[in-house]
């Protein structure tokens, strides 16, 4: 897609990206204050380049794209609203990757989704939620959330406190079947589970450990003391893992990544990782690579 078609796209928030809701994920009550020239305006931007190795990205922290529209301050590991990078597309099915931070009170209002499966994580803080399937309830730190937007769904998201900022995960993770009927779930994860080894946190089969979703993907947490190792074995050998750090430092297949940065890498069987600080976190990601 070229720099056109995804700025009209955006303003117009079609289904060619995200299901109708690329622009409409943007939106809040006051949506009116962030002005088409400023979407437009990135035209000018010099595009980052993405670190490629032979079957790996590194996505530095530094290197993601942001927008700070005062309410909402995020970073976007993927091309997203006014942020556009062709190398930045997406990783296999991972399609967005969004590290947002709102402020007290505020929110993303009413908007449309529709074929994607769309997970939730709190860093800091609670989400007030909404939906038209009837759904409403609050999604604190500590907790996951997420959504098959199938056939179609509207909802809000909103900073449940007024006195302190919500920091949150939003990932979007192309679907394997089109049109299903939309579903709902949270589910309150065990701290003691991702203490110095990795916990499941998704994947595709309900029974399992975590929430589902409609894709052959696995998430996994941990949370790590200085100088611990640990190796994830992928569940599907044609998958690749996305190694995202939350915070702290870890070597990962001989990579280092700080705070933020990420290694997205394919065609192995397993990942090794050690941390280098204590209280080290990192999120896997594994994904289809061919979608």
């Amino acid at each position: 897609m070229n720099r056109k078609d995804f700025i009209r796209n955006t303003l117009l928030g079609s289904t060619l990206l995200s299901g109708s809701g690329l622009l409409a994920s943007a939106i809040k009550k006051n949506w009116n204050k962030i002005q088409e020239n400023e979407i437009l305006g990135f035209n000018h931007l010099p595009t980052p380049k993405t670190n490629k190795m032979e079957n790996s990205v590194l996505h530095k922290a530094n290197t993601r794209g942001h927008a700070n529209h005062g309410w909402l301050d995020a970073h976007h590991s993927f091309s997203f609203a006014s942020y556009y990078n062709p190398e930045r597309m997406q990783f296999g099915a991972l399609r967005v990757l969004n590290d947002d931070m709102v402020s007290e009170g505020q929110g993303f209002g009413t908007h449309p989704h529709d074929n994607m499966e769309i997970i939730t994580i709190p860093l800091e803080g609670a989400i007030e939620h909404k939906d038209s399937m009837g759904n409403s309830s609050v999604i604190r730190a500590g907790e996951i959330q997420v959504m098959s937007s199938g056939s179609g769904i509207t909802h809000s998201e909103f900073n449940h406190f007024s006195d302190r900022k919500l920091k949150l995960l939003q990932i979007w993770i192309f679907p394997n079947k089109q049109n299903v009927k939309p579903r709902y779930d949270q589910l309150k994860l065990d701290p003691v589970d991702k203490q110095n080894r990795l916990q499941q946190i998704l994947s595709p089969v309900a029974e399992e450990a975590g929430v589902w979703i409609h894709q052959n993907a696995w998430f996994h947490l941990g949370k790590f003391d200085k100088d611990l190792i640990a190796n994830y074995q992928l569940k599907d050998k044609s998958n690749g893992v996305y190694a995202f750090v939350i915070q702290g430092e870890f070597m990962v297949n001989n990579q280092k990544l700080e705070t933020r940065d990420a290694l997205g890498i394919w065609s192995i069987e397993k990942l090794s990782l050690s941390s280098l600080r204590a209280d080290s976190e990192i999120l896997l990601i594994e994904v289809p690579m061919n979608v």
